[in-house]
């Protein structure tokens, strides 16, 4: 799949099952589940935090799918690794995975 411009990670919602092992992976918080009441599941993926992606493609390898893609390190500039970021991982494990405030 050709990667949107300017545009760090990026899902296939027709591929996603919604078993949301690419949001356990993410250390930094940028993915999330958020509720769809179209999906078998009851929730979808969804990119919450684009600037904060740090390249890492843990969720690409982790989705059994192929339902999420990470752009080439040659082509985005990817953000480090911050404390907030980290936070906020922590807070969407905490939260089963689930948007904050949703």
């Amino acid at each position: 799949m050709k990667a949107p411009e300017n545009t760090p990670v990026w899902t296939d919602e027709n591929r996603c099952k919604a078993c949301d092992l690419c949001v356990a992976v993410c250390p930094a918080g940028v993915l999330a589940m958020r509720y769809e009441p179209h999906s078998v599941l009851g929730s979808m993926i969804t990119v919450i935090a684009p600037d904060d992606c740090i390249g890492c493609n843990e969720c690409e390898l982790a989705c059994p799918d192929f339902a999420i893609y990470v752009a080439d390190k040659k082509e985005y500039k990817f953000a480090k690794l911050s404390d907030q970021a980290k936070e906020r991982a922590k807070q969407i494990a905490d939260n089963n995975y689930m948007m904050l405030g949703a």
